[in-house]
């Protein structure tokens, strides 16, 4: 019998349950899409010195760099520190 490998993850993989489940993820490189409050942004390790870049989706010049994870979690979307809200938002689609 062939085993069963789901192509995406069901939105309760993506939900992030802890600061470390977020850490994690962002240091083996994940994308992140995300939403809290009605506000579409997303979170990308890339570019020059290995930075982790917040932005809010499809809105140019919105980037912003952090040196570390604990760093991107002081990151401010509708008013809320990333942080405090991070198990709450509703994760879109993440690489994990």
């Amino acid at each position: 019998m062939k085993q069963f490998i789901p192509l995406f993850n069901s939105p309760e993989d993506d939900r992030f349950k802890s600061i470390a489940d977020f850490k994690d993820c962002i240091q083996r490189g994940g994308e992140i899409e995300m939403e809290w409050k009605g506000v579409h942004f997303g979170i990308i390790r890339y570019g020059v010195d290995n930075k982790i870049t917040a932005y809010l989706w499809d809105q140019e010049g919105t980037d912003q760099a952090f040196d570390s994870a604990d760093d991107a979690l002081e990151y401010r979307v509708a008013g809320d520190r990333l942080g405090d809200v991070l198990t709450q938002v509703n994760v879109l689609d993440r690489t994990i």
